[in-house]
């Protein structure tokens, strides 16, 4: 069967796609822009890749027309702006690309929307799955609560939030009930529905064994991890204070954390079914799935990370519109050292950030982490997703991945922090020399003070940084 299969670079996207392609399928996968294709996928013969923005309808692009089957995965939670107005457009949209297919079904993972009074971001989810319904196609649409999997949003928060707090005082919604699933439940579900006609026209709550509430959730996980912890809640903090805790104390952003705090004040359990005999899926307990994903995360590193989705970037433009640095208008810092080991120093470059660190200065690398996120940055704790993989696309610390070519030995960063203007850093190998290069655009006379008054300390930090990479390679 051909499948078309949106929301190829977010989390769900990259882990399905696998199971898709084992169970025999040839996939068309949309994304928004081709230099983010996922680099494991690109040499697979039974996938196509199509750039799409399904945000601005182009009568020029046209969607294959034997698909008949297409899975929707794309949400804009803690996009920019109105996600719910974006949401919806994006469905218009994707309407219109597949009017002229054959398609049959469409699967549309949403989320459990049962209480009487939605978050916005719930009530989104709820107006995309009407938004979609067609008489040329029938819908299928799985309905989650809370996704446990190694790199998934609430999975690294509440991890962040263990593993970091002995002592929490927390806001009254942890005692609010949800029904978490595994990742991999979510797969099986998603990946078995394709074709199977008795799913046409319906929507099924998807969850695990268990009702837990988020309090017990963290205590389940603070007993896996061996730590001992203390929640108190506190009923007077409010949604806005409540949102900053999250966004100061874990990697999410401000953004994500209000849509979060927004939508755990909802209860999130399912309704029973019999899906569960239908496609033979057999849901994972909430301390199953914990334990599956620091398996797996110890073992190969986790596949796809919500760090490494749009959701996560500041990017206005596609990945390409940020590899060509300004000649103009521009200040730097180059530095470069001579190369006895090019394999090596190549192995620190894209080791670097995340538990590696910055090889030198990293409490100066933290102090701008902790600084950017008072105004409202990303921050350093959103780390990375592998330890030594990166490719175009991926969050590093609070930078963006814009391009990582080995062969071409150069890796070449984009500055996602707050700053009066734009930040690249680049590291490039030739003829045995390493050359790195921090380059700053700033925009007014505040970049240009920005710029001067940090000057003092990427002395040392830049210095140290490539004296490094140069002499631990030896």
């Amino acid at each position: 069967m051909k499948i078309l299969v949106t929301g190829t670079t977010g989390y769900i996207g990259k882990r399905l796609i696998p199971f898709l392609i084992e169970a025999g399928h040839e996939l068309v996968c949309c994304v928004r822009d081709a230099g983010r294709a996922p680099e494991r996928f690109k040499e697979e013969p039974k996938i196509t890749f199509i750039e799409v923005d399904f945000l601005k309808y182009d009568s020029s692009i046209t969607i294959p027309k034997d698909i008949e089957c297409a899975y929707y995965l794309m949400h804009s939670m803690s996009s920019a702006g109105d996600f719910g107005k974006m949401e919806l457009e994006c469905a218009e949209n994707f309407k219109k690309y597949v009017a002229g297919t054959n398609l049959k079904q469409v699967i549309y993972l949403s989320g459990i929307v049962n209480e009487a009074e939605l978050s916005k971001h719930l009530n989104s989810r709820k107006q995309v799955e009407e938004a979609l319904q067609s008489d040329q196609y029938a819908n299928t649409t799985f309905r989650a609560g809370i996704i446990v999997g190694s790199g998934s949003a609430s999975f690294e928060i509440i991890r962040d939030l263990v593993e970091k707090l002995p002592v929490m005082i927390t806001p009254r919604w942890l005692n609010t009930k949800a029904q978490p699933i595994a990742i991999r439940d979510v797969l099986a579900y998603l990946s078995k529905a394709a074709g199977d006609e008795r799913l046409y026209n319906n929507n099924y709550d998807i969850y695990g064994l268990d009702v837990l509430t988020y309090k017990q959730m963290l205590l389940i996980f603070a007993k896996i991890r061996g730590l001992k912890r203390y929640i108190f809640t506190l009923p007077i903090m409010t949604p806005k204070l409540s949102s900053y805790w999250l966004y100061f104390v874990t990697s999410t952003s401000y953004k994500l954390a209000a849509s979060l705090v927004d939508s755990m004040k909802v209860e999130v359990v399912g309704r029973p079914n019999n899906l569960q005999q239908m496609l033979d899926v057999h849901p994972l307990s909430y301390e199953e799935a914990v334990r599956k994903a620091f398996t797996i995360m110890e073992h190969d590193g986790s596949p796809s990370s919500w760090k490494d989705s749009g959701v996560s970037s500041r990017f206005g433009k596609k990945l390409s519109a940020y590899i060509t640095i300004p000649k103009f208008g521009i200040v730097e810092d180059k530095k470069e050292r001579t190369v006895t080991n090019e394999k090596n120093v190549l192995a620190k470059i894209w080791a670097l950030g995340g538990q590696t660190g910055w090889y030198y200065g990293d409490y100066l690398w933290k102090a701008r982490g902790f600084i950017d996120k008072i105004f409202g940055g990303t921050g350093l704790r959103r780390g990375r997703t592998h330890p030594t993989n990166i490719q175009a696309g991926d969050a590093l610390d609070f930078w963006r991945v814009v391009l990582a070519d080995k062969k071409e030995k150069r890796l070449l960063l984009y500055a996602e922090m707050k700053l009066p203007g734009e930040a690249w850093l680049e590291f490039r190998i030739e003829k045995d020399k390493l050359y790195q290069r921090a380059v700053f655009r700033p925009k007014g006379l505040w970049g240009r003070l920005y710029w001067y008054s940090v000057l003092p300390f990427h002395y040392f930090v830049f210095n140290g940084l490539i004296d490094s990479l140069v002499k631990e390679a030896k």
